[in-house]
């Protein structure tokens, strides 16, 4: 009978173990994704006219105009100006004060 209430309690401070390191990893992976979000969007309340970026869907151009949630791209030199969602902005290429 002793052995097995000790092999019980061995089994219940194994699954606290794995629960607490299970745990731990959800933590930093939730911290993680947390810090990712906020640079994305420093990113995004930095964006400028003049700055060179690609979207999410791979598309580069240069910014021509920015409203509230939207931004105007320009992606050729032939003029060509596309419309897309500021949250679509997958990164910032050449800022525009070092395009200068």
């Amino acid at each position: 009978m002793a052995d097995f209430l000790q092999s019980q309690g061995g089994q219940t401070v194994m699954m606290l173990v794995m629960l607490g390191v299970v745990g731990v990893m959800f933590y930093f992976m939730h911290r993680s994704q947390k810090k990712q979000e906020r640079q994305q969007a420093k990113m995004l309340d930095e964006l400028a006219v003049g700055d060179e970026i690609t979207t999410i869907g791979g598309i580069i151009g240069r910014i021509v105009r920015i409203k509230e949630e939207t931004c105007v791209i320009e992606t050729s030199r032939d003029g060509t100006k596309i419309r897309i969602l500021k949250s679509a902005v997958k990164q910032v290429d050449v800022k525009a004060e070092d395009a200068q």
